[in-house]
């Protein structure tokens, strides 16, 4: 199964930031490497960014390269906002495209019933929109708004790491539990072979070497492959 994971907006999007000019794209990039790792320890998984950590992508190439490589699942992470000062707009909200297309309705609601009981945050529901990640990819696709960075109590959810692996986690499950993926066989690395064991038959000790080498003689005379090994 092939995924895309789309970080929303990028690092140079002009706005897209909170009153006290935190960037949205901080955010959404860093639940989009969790999420991405998570989702590589499961079966038959390839994982992709429509987004680039270096420059921001315009949403065309986004779709374009989704439908070029044809993924078969669209998931655009984003914190939402309202207006660009401090208010009190809170929750967290999922859409899917207008049609309402049956498996993105399915995958919006497991992710949004995720995300709210993992964050405690008030649930918005599952809402339809014609944005441009929605319409245009040719594949199920969904997008999350992850808690308002205008609330100043949710940006302090949305500034921490643990925040962010949390909303991860919960995106991750949700797409799991719709597509029914199964995590790959832990692999036990293989034992050290023991080292084989050796058993010596010594049959004298000399201190003259001459005796030691008449012995080594007579033995090797009788079909022996004896060797002298001097002892410190």
């Amino acid at each position: 199964m092939k995924i895309m994971l789309d970080a929303g907006h990028g690092p140079n999007t002009y706005g897209k930031r909170s009153p006290d000019n935190y960037k949205e794209f901080s955010f959404t990039s860093s639940v989009a490497d969790h999420a991405k790792a998570l989702l590589e320890t499961y079966e038959n998984v390839s994982v992709y960014f429509a987004h680039s950590k270096k420059e921001d992508v315009p949403l065309k190439e986004r779709t374009d390269k989704a439908n070029r490589l044809n993924v078969d699942c669209y998931v655009a992470i984003h914190a939402n906002a309202y207006g660009t000062t401090w208010t009190s707009a809170n929750g967290i909200e999922t859409y899917v495209y207008i049609t309402k297309p049956k498996e993105a309705v399915a995958l919006a609601n497991k992710v949004q019933k995720n995300l709210v009981i993992a964050t405690g945050l008030a649930d918005r529901g599952v809402k339809t929109a014609d944005f441009h990640v929605l319409l245009e990819t040719n594949m199920t696709a969904i997008l999350t708004e992850c808690g308002f960075y205008t609330n100043k109590n949710e940006l302090k959810l949305i500034r921490s790491e643990s925040y962010q692996k949390t909303c991860a986690e919960a995106i991750v499950k949700g797409i799991v539990d719709q597509y029914k993926l199964k995590k790959k066989k832990a692999t036990t690395p293989p034992k050290e072979a023991k080292p084989k064991e050796l058993y010596k038959v010594q049959i004298g000790a000399f201190a003259d070497q001459k005796n030691a080498e008449k012995l080594l003689k007579e033995l090797k005379d009788k079909g022996y492959d004896p060797v002298i090994v001097k002892d410190k």
